[in-house]
């Protein structure tokens, strides 16, 4: 799945008030359909946001769930987008120059940082692209600056950096399709 549709929301840049998701029928067919969020849904997906990110980069549909889909509208939107890029320039930034971010507060691993320049460039340049982009990439992108664990952080990480990133990227491409009809029938998970 790749990204939560949406109608036009009043404004620019404003979490659109009815979502798609995919609802379930007790003869196991899903099917797609027009949902209103609530306040209450927005504040709960930005509270839950690395735990829903963590879903949407291990490839759970947005529209498989109410905070699901309000989470995927949310990180999707490009004033967000835009923030996580300069997000990871400024990574990039404290990389190159370890006395302009904090001293010990970050165990950032300026070497995997480095080496990974190409790839964080390209997914900030990504980022800002003013097209759809799916939510899964976004969110592995989140979830990369944000996991503690990742392999921005720590030396022992199972995945490189630069593989990770590249991973992102892929997702990223704003010429893929944005609903992925295999993985909405089978509601797949893919890590």
């Amino acid at each position: 799945m790749r990204n939560a549709h949406v109608t036009s929301g009043p404004r620019e840049g404003a979490i659109p008030r009815r979502l798609v998701t995919v609802s379930g029928s007790l003869s196991g067919t899903r099917a797609l359909g027009l949902q209103p969020h609530r306040i209450a849904d927005r504040v709960a997906s930005r509270a839950l946001g690395a735990g829903l990110d963590g879903q949407l980069a291990a490839g759970r549909s947005p529209e498989s769930a109410r905070l699901l889909a309000v989470r995927a509208a949310d990180i999707v939107r490009l004033p967000r987008r835009e923030a996580l890029a300069r997000y990871w320039e400024r990574v990039l930034r404290v990389a190159r120059d370890p006395y302009r971010g904090p001293p010990a507060a970050s165990p950032l691993r300026r070497e995997r940082v480095l080496a990974a320049e190409p790839a964080i460039r390209e997914l900030a340049r990504l980022l800002r692209v003013p097209l759809p982009v799916g939510a899964r990439g976004v969110a592995m992108a989140r979830t990369l600056l944000t996991d503690g664990g990742g392999p921005l952080y720590v030396r022992e990480a199972p995945a490189s950096l630069d593989d990770s990133l590249r991973a992102a990227i892929t997702w990223l491409d704003p010429a893929l399709p944005l609903i992925d009809d295999e993985t909405s029938q089978r509601g797949d998970v893919a890590v």
